[in-house]
């Protein structure tokens, strides 16, 4: 007996100690979930094992990339990343925005897209899905082909919480790709479209289960459990103060499930960190949401230390994640499949990839994203899914796309009266060729416009190329274009009627490039006083300026701004060909006394280049303009002013008739500071000058005299904070001009204050 005894001991002895097993649940809570990788840091400092993860939203995301085999180091030089500011804000990169598909800049704010197929639907998301999609399928394709699809050989077991809202059930997602179960989970209603998943449209899981520790507990059945909670009650009383500040910023908590802590038991661990200063949308405060889960799970490593026993072999569980990841097959690629397109959309999107037989991620990406510039394509996603027979992944492209009719709303609200409001129309179809239409309106007392054009675009084997007809007409009165603080100015008398029809032909150079050939004919008029004050008995000239215009010109541009810009690039050379007719009939402010005619034909080169340099809180950048030409001059010194080309340095440059800013040959440049407070306000100190080759002066009999004076520059200057909104740019600047009439200036305004563009310019 006693010898059975020791053998039983022996027995027990010998057998494996089984390890506890350690399931972590990473609650939802949009940009306070950056927080769960302060945690996860902690934990991998001290070898804290972690054998499951559950996570929902935010925490799915966090969750999943840790399961991928990303470290914890790898996730957070991710979140601090200005890509990863991209993702999360719809914004493409300064190398991957492909601007032959842009229009011209408008002061469009707010976007409403409705579908007008079969059905009359209205997009309301308020963030585009694009990067973060295209990012999520990058970074976890390869770790998703070497779990074979299988969430369970994931380097960490995982299980991402979606929700199906028509049965209103919590949907757990266990196979599949790792990138749409994350993107899936990460659909709050308003913000991002649903993803179509299991024949399901499925939203953010923290509708219906926002802390899912009890999916943990069913899935896993681990011994311990570390529940990381961010979205607890924010206010436990009404903020009256801040409600207004507040309200948009809570739209996500409001749609958020509440934890159930009751869930957790006593050998469970339970850390809420501390982010009730933040709301779900501060992900520019990503390092400091980061700080505050490492704060936490400090603050509470005494009872994670007593609670979990057991450690990780740092060697071996690095070695571990290394072999996860090399052993996963990279990025390469040889097939484009698409799904829900029609065989002639099929052969289109074709025409945007590279023909190569193999491609690599760069190609995949520049290629995808020439695609979405398109709207037509904005319903689409990629998958990244790997072809055992080629021993290469599939490019997929996957979704619907139907006739869409958009509405623009904008425009601007000023402390001078060039307040406007903008109305942009589009609608935009298929018919082997893509089609896009558009009607726009500006109104305001300052300027008022209307613009419609369509715009062809036709793939060819070689290139992609567009045809565009566009019929423009602009009025500007620069009498009520009045200053409410500098009040003493004395007004300019000038009314500019604008008109031309045109015909571009543009053709993609590269990502940032376009080439764009054109012709136009434009019917100018203008009335204007020859005297600085002006009289109810005075009657003005009346100016009528016509003719044809032919050019090209080459630009590249992926500035990351429509107005007020700090990073990126511009460039633009262009050569006119004008040939025009000017009539003037003089009023009884000129010494002019009968009607004159004129013939004027010119040649034009312009060149514009800006750019931004810097990274962290401070930029810098230029801007350069050259103008030369042989235009000849008009009948007066205000008709030929109006004619020339001008240097419009500043935001408000353009509502300004500045005199000494017009010549037809100049050459004009500046410096640009812009120090950054936050990812969204600006501190912008500018300056420049312009150097006229020969300016426009005064003659005797009111006949116009071309100064060649070398030494003579006129200087321009403006110190702005600038507010980057959701209502477009909300800017307080004081400005200088080197200008009699025009010298300072004070403007606040919100919107954008962007006009479209007159037909000599």
């Amino acid at each position: 007996m006693r010898y059975f005894s020791a053998l039983i001991a022996l027995i027990w002895w010998c057998q494996p100690i089984v390890a506890q097993k350690i399931a972590l649940v990473l609650s939802g809570g949009g940009a306070k979930g950056l927080a769960h990788v302060g945690v996860l840091k902690l934990l991998e400092e001290n070898n804290i094992p972690v054998d499951y993860i559950v996570g929902t939203s935010m925490g799915g995301v966090i969750g999943g990339f840790y399961a991928a085999g990303y470290s914890a180091h790898d996730i957070e030089q991710m979140v601090l990343s200005d890509d990863f500011q991209d993702w999360v804000n719809g914004g493409l990169g300064e190398n991957y925005q492909f601007y032959y598909s842009k229009s011209e800049d408008h002061a469009g704010i707010l976007n409403l897209t409705l579908d007008v197929d079969s059905s009359l639907n209205i997009n309301t998301n308020l963030a585009n899905d694009f990067a973060i999609n295209f990012a999520l399928a990058e970074l976890l394709a390869p770790a998703s082909q070497k779990a074979n699809y299988n969430f369970d050989s994931l380097f960490i077991p995982f299980r991402a919480v979606a929700a199906d809202i028509f049965t209103q059930k919590v949907v757990v997602l266990k196979s599949g790709r790792l990138n749409e179960a994350l993107r899936a989970t990460l659909s709050v209603p308003f913000f991002f479209r649903p993803l179509r998943l299991q024949k399901k449209y499925l939203f953010d899981g923290g509708i219906y289960n926002n802390f899912p520790v009890d999916i943990a507990r069913e899935e896993f059945k681990p011994d311990v459990i570390i529940g990381v909670n961010v979205s607890s009650k924010v206010f436990v009383e009404y903020p009256y103060d801040q409600d207004q500040e507040l309200i948009q910023k809570s739209l996500l908590a409001m749609l958020l499930d509440k934890p159930d802590l009751k869930l957790l038991t006593e050998k469970d661990i339970y850390l809420e960190p501390n982010v009730k200063s933040y709301s779900a949308l501060d992900f520019e405060d990503a390092a400091a949401l980061v700080d505050s889960g490492y704060v936490e799970a400090s603050q509470h490593f005494a009872e994670i230390s007593t609670k979990i026993k057991d450690r990780n072999d740092c060697d071996s569980h690095a070695e571990a994640r290394n072999n996860f990841i090399l052993d996963s097959e990279p990025l390469r690629f040889q097939n484009l499949r698409t799904e829900g397109f029609s065989e002639s959309k099929q052969r289109y999107i074709r025409h945007y990839f590279s023909d190569k037989e193999t491609l690599n991620i760069h190609d995949v990406k520049t290629g995808y994203y020439k695609m979405i510039s398109e709207e037509f394509f904005k319903n689409t996603h990629p998958g990244i899914v790997y072809n055992p027979v080629d021993s290469a992944y599939d490019f997929e492209i996957l979704g619907e796309t139907s006739n869409s009719f958009d509405v623009d709303l904008g425009g601007n609200i000023s402390s001078r009266s060039i307040s406007q409001i903008y109305l942009g129309l589009n609608f935009t179809h298929f018919n082997h060729y893509l089609f896009k239409h558009r009607l726009s309106f500006y109104t305001g007392k300052f300027y008022q416009s209307l613009q419609l054009g369509s715009r062809i675009n036709i793939p060819t084997r070689s290139r992609l190329f567009y045809i565009e007809p566009v019929y423009t007409f602009n009025n500007w009165d620069f009498i009520d274009a009045n200053e409410l603080i500098f009040s003493d100015k004395n007004p300019t008398i000038i009314k500019q009627i604008d008109r031309n029809i045109r015909i571009n032909v543009g053709f993609a150079a590269g990502t940032i490039g376009r080439l764009r050939l054109y012709s136009s004919y434009f019917y100018n008029s203008n009335k204007f006083s020859n005297l600085n004050e002006f009289k109810s008995t005075d009657t003005l000239d009346q100016q009528t300026f016509k003719g044809f215009r032919y050019g090209f010109e080459y630009s590249r541009h992926n500035l990351n701004r429509k107005q007020y810009a700090s990073s990126g690039q511009y460039f633009q050379v262009a050569l006119d060909l004008f040939t025009a007719e000017e009539e003037l009939e003089p009023g009884n402010t000129s010494m002019l006394t009968e009607t004159l005619f004129k013939s004027n034909d010119w040649v034009r080169l312009k060149l514009r280049a800006e750019q931004y340099f810097g990274s962290g809180r401070f930029k810098y950048g230029y801007l350069v303009e050259s103008v030369f030409s042989n235009q000849a001059t008009g009948f007066n010194l205000t008709g030929s002013l109006i004619n020339a080309p001008n240097f419009e340095p500043l935001v408000d440059s353009p509502t300004l008739f500045l005199e000494n800013f017009r010549a037809y040959n100049y050459i004009a440049g500046g410096i640009r500071n812009v120090y950054s407070l936050g990812r969204k306000f600006d501190l912008r100190l500018e300056g420049y000058f312009f150097k006229p080759f020969q300016g426009l002066n005064n003659a005797v009999d009111e006949d116009v005299l071309l100064l060649n004076d070398i030494t003579k520059f006129y200087f321009a200057g403006t110190a702005a904070a600038v507010y980057h909104s959701l209502l477009g740019p909300i800017s307080m600047q004081v400005n200088y001009y080197d200008d009699e009439e025009n010298q300072w200036g004070f403007l606040l305004h919100i919107g954008y204050l962007i006009f479209n563009k007159k037909s000599l310019d």
